[in-house]
Order: structure tokens, then sequence, then C-alpha cells
């Protein structure tokens, strides 16, 4: 199994090790790819966008050519999850700010996303929330975090908080 990293913007070191993590826990074998360039999504099996800032990352997506490629990957079936700003990408519906900046939205979660519904960066918090498939409440931390404000029928919900 091979996992996409997009490694263009934002806090992908984390990303990794916390899969390396996920996996050997798992003990499932993968080969984690960091992608910075057009050309290797077609070759990974899932993908991950991670957090940081989402005008930027969408606008780098789009200058290297990789949102056509994440497009394609996900109308294959590949899942993808995202993170922080990789979630707002992957937004169907944005907020005021989202259509402020003209940031594009890669469209393929039909959700509504308020870019920063937690706040400012001094209103970051942890809580424990519950996860459905997790046994016990799972260590959420939200740090200038984005929120889903609306689910398409489709939509499964996992946790709400």
């Amino acid at each position: 199994m091979r996992i996409g990293v997009i490694a263009i913007q934002g806090n992908v070191e984390e990303h990794v090790i916390a899969l390396e993590n996920a996996l050997r826990q798992a003990c499932i074998e993968a080969e984690i790819i960091k992608i910075k360039h057009k050309g290797i999504v077609n070759s990974c099996d899932a993908l991950i966008l991670p957090g940081g800032e989402s005008t930027t990352l969408g606008r780098l997506l789009e200058r290297e050519g990789i949102i056509i490629e994440i497009k394609k990957a996900a109308h294959s079936g590949i899942p993808i999850m995202g993170t922080c700003a990789g979630l707002v990408l992957l937004a169907k519906y944005g907020d005021k700010q989202v259509e402020k900046t003209g940031q594009s939205l890669l469209e393929l979660m039909d959700i509504h996303v308020n870019r920063n519904a937690f706040g400012r960066q001094k209103e970051s918090f942890e809580t424990l929330v519950d996860f459905n498939g997790f046994e016990t409440p799972f260590k959420a931390i939200f740090i200038r975090a984005p929120g889903i404000t609306e689910c398409g029928k489709d939509v499964e919900v996992l946790s709400k908080l």
C-alpha cells in the first residue's frame, strides 16, 4: 500500500509521523510518499491533505497541477483524509471567508465548512470527544480549526462537538 501525503505546505512531518505510528500499531505495512509535484497522486492507494493555511495550500495545489489529480483519485474511489486546511479544501461549500479570499475548493465532500469556526489562535483548546468506532473518547485538539456546519444526506457523521 502507498499512502500519499500532500507535502507542499503545512504540518506535513506531523502527519507523516502520526501515520507511521498508526500503521505500526495496526501492524500494517505501507510506504508513505510525500507529494510535492504532479504525477505521483495516481500511484497512491490513499491520500492525506494536512493542515496548514488553506488558501495557500489550494493555490499551490493548483500551481503544481496536483488539484486535478486529487479530484481524479477521489472519483476513482481512492480514500482521502483532510485535516484542518485539508478539510476546508475537501468541502463542497465554504463560508464567507472562503468566498472573500476567492479560495478554490476541491468540492469532494458534501459539506459546508466554516474556515475558522473555533476562533483565533488564542482560543485554541483540547477536549475529549466521542468518536464512532473508538471504545473510549478521543483527545481532540482545536487550534484555529474549521468546523463542518452542515452535511449532505449521504455523509456519515463520526463525531460531533
